[in-house]
């Protein structure tokens, strides 16, 4: 299978991630988004148990599900994105890393999750959602990467929403946001009964303001929420520490 991006839309060979572990192609910059930091980040704060059945929203060209299988030979993963054209991709990946009978991407819509998915369906949702609200961002002019970053076709309220039908009582939302907007974030979740549970805030250096934040949220659950220290991207010496290095490592026997 190969994806529908022509080859000004994708890299021309797959780019190396986790030190080579896990090896997937990329949409150029402008069709839509590629591995960062926060993807990384992500897939590594995500809790996946023995038999869970987990799903990511908005899964683009299928990184964080892809890193999350490979460090998870016992669960079942699958995940969606509303581009077709991404989703492609997500699949030739998944077969590029030997990942093809144990991973499904498919093409829908996270605002029609009650048509598209039954109710309580999984115990642990992951998403990377837009960091931008579509009414005070300038959003970019490619449709991937608005959509991506700015939420052009969906807003934060429609990504509680879906997480919440999508996860069992007691299942798992594991997310992050821009720092600035955690306020926007934890009062929707409390609006919808899933509650914040543990929280990593993520800074580029000890001496600066976190820049994002890792939330992991439960629905129907008790109140109560776990600060774990803080990551830092950097040391004060300006190299990698060793929190960071961690995210992008792989259990011994695995990958």
């Amino acid at each position: 299978m190969v994806s529908a991006l022509t080859e000004e839309g994708r890299d021309v060979s797959p780019s190396d991630i986790l030190y080579g572990r896990v090896r997937m192609y990329q949409p150029t910059a402008k069709r839509g988004p590629r591995v960062s930091v926060d993807t990384v980040l992500l897939a590594h704060f995500a809790r996946v148990r023995r038999g869970d059945r987990v799903i990511e929203m908005g899964c683009a060209h299928g990184a964080i599900t892809l890193i999350m299988a490979k460090r998870n030979d016992r669960a079942r993963f699958e995940g969606f994105d509303i581009n077709p054209e991404l989703i492609d991709m997500a699949r030739e990946n998944a077969l590029l890393n030997g990942l093809g009978g144990r991973v499904s991407f498919f093409a829908s819509d996270l605002r029609e999750h009650k048509k598209n998915f039954a109710p309580e369906s999984y115990d642990a949702v992951v998403m990377n959602p837009p960091y931008d609200d579509p009414g005070t961002s300038r959003p970019s002019p490619d449709e991937a990467m608005a959509s991506a970053r700015h939420g052009r076709t969906c807003a934060l309220s429609d990504v509680v929403a879906c997480a919440k039908y999508l996860l069992r009582n007691g299942g798992r939302f594991a997310s992050m946001m821009r720092a600035n907007r955690m306020g926007d974030l934890f009062r929707l979740l409390y609006e919808h009964n899933v509650r914040p549970k543990k929280i990593r805030a993520v800074h580029p250096k000890p001496d600066r303001p976190a820049s994002i934040v890792l939330v992991e949220a439960v629905r129907a659950s008790g109140d109560g929420v776990t600060v774990e220290p803080p990551l830092f991207i950097c040391g004060s010496d300006g190299g990698y520490t060793k929190e960071l290095l961690e995210a992008y490592s792989m259990p011994e026997g695995e990958g």
